[in-house]
């Protein structure tokens, strides 16, 4: 038997060694610790440590607030600065390794201090990463957004490249991929339908949330799993300092969140609640239906930490979200996401970090209905359960290496009908199925000269599908050939193993200008069924099977930053990318998802690409802050099956896109604010003909996604009033007024067809839309 090296292990060795070889060569001595909020506690991911007498020679704090850095011994000036907090400074002889924590301040309520992301303009200048946002959850309160709620993911898709999926939806599009392409994570856990109210509301209460970091290329090794981006949400530690409260009033929903202490500069606790109260009103309608209707959702997002010793923190973070849509005794629609993490952070020595989680995640749907001879329920799930383990080491200043492993275990039911006794409709067998999907990596950030910075990875996944199960076979039409049932629980059934590379590099022109290029390969093994071009929760996700390959995308991308003005306070960014896609999947004509005992039989198997260039202008000081966001793009699929085998537009495909957003600070308690959108609509198929059929007339649709909806464009208004605060009082508060859709234009969700009432050869086609104008006011406080 031939035996093979593991390339991965040898990559590893090879850079550990020639790391750990200039270490060696001199004495050399290493700071590490913590930077945090002086007045909270709270990590300040992405606080940037240098030292003053050694130019270029810097590092930046991890998600835990943790840095490190090596320098030859010596007297330094240490300089820790993190945005919108006063910098602080540390002088010190430095002989041996030691422990340096940071506490900053918070910079103040001075206008010039205002700034609209948490990444400084610099950190785009010097880091090879590229294709990276980071939102700032205080600018993000002054967004006006739908109904007055604060909303990220809403925020996020004013970003070039980050397309919202459609009016009313969290769903949304990041580079031509699709709305499964995204990895939205919770502190580490994977959330599978981040929408409420289907769609109106993400899943993510601001009060609960630290900060959000979205990749939209070239994403780092430790991620993966999908093929478009990652959105990176972090929770809030806690108050370790004091007991702090925070909440809203609003006219649809209401809020609050605690945060404290549980040993007083050792741990603390954040618990954050959210419920909508429309089915209160319900309540008060003399309409019987309308009065035993539901229309509610609720999450409580909830984390605990605590420090065991200097070299050991353990984090405990939830989530619990439900949705209930109901009319009276006839429909009922339930669902929603748990998470739960466990986390230990470790330091082996002051160049080791580790950080060790348990995660859990669960998505689950079910949909009852009563009617006439008709009652029968649909069910969903899809519930992980994953171990992971990364690890950090800095063997010097200009050389950081993270590497790790993980292992998630699926189980994932599709979709099944249970039916009652004597139910015109017949029930389906649960099909559930289970998996297991691995990955280890090792990425290497490596500052080859002051202005040269490269960042490789190498990341190997690996999913294998596991019994019980039955699986079928099929032949080109659909037509099953085989049906095998594998009766043996955690029996190895098929299995894929691929290599996925991550490069990038940077190189700073002069000290205001970068140039930066990358290129990764990811690859995607969970499948999200839909008919819809938006995220609806109702929608499947189905593994990698003997029939579903693993789907896969190769991104290049070419990027420009510059940083212009006084005090750096503008920055201009130009990115180009093209991305190949792999096993993209799409339907025949007719499928119907639910109830469907073998839908793979339905699936369709092509390619597909998207590429396009992002401008992004932005101001981060002053009174006014803001940027100005165009995407040029077009994205198109490939199938033997569809169109002729020729390239057609993606459903998400919206070559335009213009986003403005503009914060105004009047003064200490007046704050205005605006954005205006505007895009092509998205691609559709219309009806270009019809015919009889038994009496019935039927449609006759023409090439996929050829036609589109009208073009979008909305404009929305906000004012913030924040009531000055009395000296020596905690308690602050402030009003949140804003209109949705200002303009008042009505556009398109949908575009359906019907035979028009006057003359049945003639075909109308009705436009609905959801929004033109809508009011709405929060009344905020804190304690």
């Amino acid at each position: 038997m031939r035996k093979q090296v593991c390339p991965l292990g040898l990559w590893l060795v090879a850079l550990l060694w020639l790391t750990l070889g200039p270490a060696r060569a001199q004495v050399r001595v290493t700071l590490s610790g913590t930077v945090q909020d002086a007045t909270s506690g709270e990590n300040l991911t992405g606080a940037t440590v240098r030292v003053r007498e050694l130019p270029g020679v810097g590092t930046g704090a991890n998600a835990y607030g943790f840095y490190t850095l090596t320098v030859p011994a010596g007297s330094y000036t240490l300089e820790a600065s993190f945005v919108g907090y006063a910098t602080q400074t540390r002088q010190l002889t430095l002989g041996a390794s030691q422990r340096l924590d940071f506490k900053l301040k918070p910079g103040g309520s001075e206008l010039n201090e205002v700034v609209v992301t948490g990444r400084s303009a610099e950190a785009n200048i010097s880091k090879a990463q590229m294709g990276v946002e980071t939102l700032d959850l205080k600018q993000v309160a002054k967004v006006p957004v739908l109904f007055g709620e604060k909303d990220v993911i809403k925020t996020l898709t004013l970003l070039p490249g980050i397309k919202t999926a459609g009016e009313g939806s969290s769903g949304f599009s990041v580079r031509g991929g699709a709305v499964d392409q995204n990895l939205i994570l919770l502190d580490e856990a994977p959330v599978y339908n981040a929408s409420h109210l289907l769609g109106f509301f993400s899943t993510f209460n601001s009060d609960a949330l630290k900060d959000l970091t979205v990749f939209k290329g070239g994403m780092p090794a430790q991620y993966g799993g999908r093929l478009s981006s990652v959105v990176d949400i972090k929770m809030k530690d806690g108050n370790n300092q004091t007991l702090h409260g925070s909440g809203g009033i609003g006219l649809i929903a209401s809020r609050l969140a605690l945060e404290g202490p549980l040993v007083k500069g050792k741990g603390s606790f954040l618990v954050a609640a959210r419920r909508t109260y429309a089915d209160v009103f319900l309540k008060l309608s003399s309409n019987e239906t309308t009065k035993n209707s539901s229309l509610y959702f609720y999450d409580v997002n909830a984390k605990a930490n605590y420090a065991l010793n200097d070299r050991n923190r353990i984090y405990l973070s939830a989530y619990l979200g439900r949705d209930a849509l109901g009319l009276a005794n006839t429909f009922g629609q339930y669902y929603g996401n748990q998470t739960a993490t466990l986390r230990l952070n470790h330091l082996f020595s002051d160049r080791v970090f580790s950080n060790t989680s348990l995660i859990y995640s669960k998505y689950d749907y079910r949909i009852d209905i009563t009617a006439n001879a008709s009652n029968f329920v649909i069910k969903s799930k899809i519930q992980d359960l994953n171990l992971k383990q990364d690890m950090e080491f800095t063997p010097s200043a200009t050389q950081t290496l993270r590497f790790g492993a993980n292992a998630i275990y699926h189980t994932i039911t599709p979709g099944y009908v249970t039916a009652d006794a004597g139910s015109a409709v017949n029930g389906t067998a649960d099909r559930t199925n289970y998996s297991l999907e691995t990955a280890a990596y090792a990425s290497h950030e490596w500052q080859a000269a002051p202005r040269l910075n490269f960042t490789t990875g190498l990341r190997l996944s690996g999913f294998s599908l596991l019994g019980p199960g039955t699986y079928s076979t099929y032949d080109a039409a659909g037509n099953v050939l085989a049906a095998t049932n594998y009766p043996t629980k955690g029996e190895f059934l098929k299995t894929y193993v691929r290599l996925e590379p991550r490069f990038s590099a940077s190189f700073q022109v002069n000290e205001g200008s970068t140039v930066k290029a990358s290129y990764a390969r990811n690859v995607q093994n969970l499948h999200l069924l839909s008919n819809s071009s938006t995220s609806l929760p109702t929608d499947l996700y189905v593994p990698t099977t003997f029939n579903v390959k693993p789907e896969t995308a190769d991104q290049v991308s070419l990027g420009y930053y510059r940083t212009l003005g006084p005090e750096k306070g503008y920055s201009f960014t130009v990115e180009t990318y093209y991305k190949a896609l792999g096993n993209q999947i799409d339907y025949r004509d007719g499928t119907q998802l639910r109830g469907n005992f073998d839908l793979e039989a339905s699936l369709l198997y092509g390619k597909g690409r998207a590429y396009g260039v992002e401008f992004l202008v932005r101001k981060d000081v002053g009174r006014l802050t803001g940027w100005v966001g165009y995407t040029l793009s077009k994205s198109e699929r490939r199938f033997t099956e569809i169109n002729g085998n020729t390239w057609f537009n993606a459903r998400q495909d919206r070559p335009h896109d213009v986003s403005l957003v503009a914060i105004y600070q009047l003064n200490s308690k007046w704050t205005f604010s605006g954005t205006f959108l505007a895009s092509t609509g998205n691609a559709v198929t219309y009806p270009v003909g019809k015919y009889e059929v038994a009496g019935q007339v039927v449609s006759l649709y023409g090439q996929r996604n050829a036609d589109r909806l009208p073009y979008y464009q909305r404009l929305d208004l906000g004012a913030t009033y924040e009531k000055p605060n009395q000296e020596g009082h905690r308690f602050r508060s402030s009003w949140s007024f804003s209109i949705y859709n200002a303009l008042g234009r009505e556009n398109p969700y949908s575009i359906s067809f019907r035979a028009d009432p006057n003359d049945a050869t003639k075909t109308q086609a009705v436009q609905t839309a959801l929004f033109r104008m809508v009011p709405s006011a929060t009344y905020n406080f804190s304690f």
